[in-house]
């Protein structure tokens, strides 16, 4: 009974993970390329699916081969979260600066996630420690601990692809007359990533 409820809860934490702040900014600068609700909720699985397959490579690793990573390992991922969030906000700044001036497209419906899924493993990778600590304090059995991880990265997809599917509704074809609301929130999600990138960056190296 002790391993049951913490693995029942396990998707309900992951569901509430994939709402926190770097992982909606990051997502919601993704999906403003997008004119389709369906691609855009496509690029929340695959975020989910890349956030949970690291999450199961590092936990593996360190519940099965009892590998140890220094705690500032981690200290440096995040960091790179970070990092990855201003490199997201530039390049969205970028597209919208070759829109204005050049009118390419701003819309991207090839379907490819590639990026999606990058960022997910890049915020999954970051996360794994804390998320790893978590589940040794509460569960004791290595198999029990892995099929948590892998329970809480369902929840964390389900969560991302309704947080993908609500954000990408100004974008979608019903909203694509209004340019003028595409491009404000264009800039609004390049502003906040650049600024939450630089503010995680600084917690994790100078905090």
């Amino acid at each position: 009974m002790e391993t049951i409820i913490p693995l029942l809860l396990a998707a309900v934490v992951g569901f509430q993970h994939a709402f926190e702040a770097d992982h909606l900014v990051a997502v919601s600068s993704i999906i403003t390329k997008r004119s389709s609700i369906v691609l855009a909720v496509k690029d929340g699985i695959f975020w989910g699916l890349g956030h949970t397959s690291t999450i199961l490579i590092i936990g593996i690793l360190i519940l099965v081969g009892k590998i140890v990573l220094p705690e500032q390992v981690f200290s440096y991922l995040e960091a790179g979260v970070g990092v990855m969030l201003v490199i997201l906000g530039v390049y969205r700044f970028f597209k919208l600066f070759k829109y204005k001036n050049d009118h390419i497209h701003l819309i991207d419906d090839k379907g490819n996630h590639h990026l999606a899924y990058t960022v997910g493993a890049i915020h999954g990778l970051a996360g794994s420690g804390t998320m790893i600590l978590l589940v040794m304090t509460e569960i004791k059995e290595i198999w029990s601990s892995i099929a948590y991880l892998l329970i809480f990265g369902l929840g964390s997809v389900v969560g991302m692809l309704i947080a993908a599917g609500m954000f990408s509704l100004p974008f979608s074809k019903q909203f694509a007359n209004n340019k003028l609301i595409q491009l404000s929130l264009t800039a609004i999600s390049s502003i906040l990533c650049i600024s939450l990138g630089f503010w995680v960056i600084y917690k994790n190296i100078y905090g």
